[in-house]
């Protein structure tokens, strides 16, 4: 059983940046794909970013360049370094865990753990 705590949410002008960070409780942490997901207004819940417990990461083709995922396994963390913010950047950020599943997979909704998610709003 692994229990994800969003932490950084708030307010932010476009343009600015903003990091999240995910904060983990359970065992093994480090054999987890950790992610993010996010939910926009009016729409479902879509995939931002997800790392692998090699390191290696995996983003949508329009989120490249702007957002930056890590992990810190000493002490069961993730962050979610987001930069040039956008208005439609707007949306509840989710912290995602998946036991021993490719980061493919997770990105494709293949999530065991959820975390209760963080708010983020960009203002224009």
């Amino acid at each position: 059983q692994v229990q994800l705590v969003e932490l950084g949410g708030g307010l932010v002008q476009a343009g600015g940046s903003l990091r999240l960070t995910c904060a983990a409780s359970g065992r093994a942490f480090n054999t987890y794909t950790l992610g993010w997901f996010r939910q926009c207004p009016g729409k479902e819940r879509e995939f931002v970013a997800a790392i692998h417990w090699t390191g290696v990461t995996y983003y949508p083709d329009s989120l490249k360049g702007r957002f930056t995922i890590s992990r810190d396994n000493t002490n069961a963390a993730a962050a979610l370094q987001m930069n040039s913010l956008k208005p439609e950047d707007t949306a509840v950020y989710y912290c995602a865990a998946s036991l021993l599943k490719s980061i493919q997979q997770l990105s494709a909704g293949g999530v065991d753990y959820w975390g209760k998610g963080t708010l983020v709003t960009v203002s224009s």
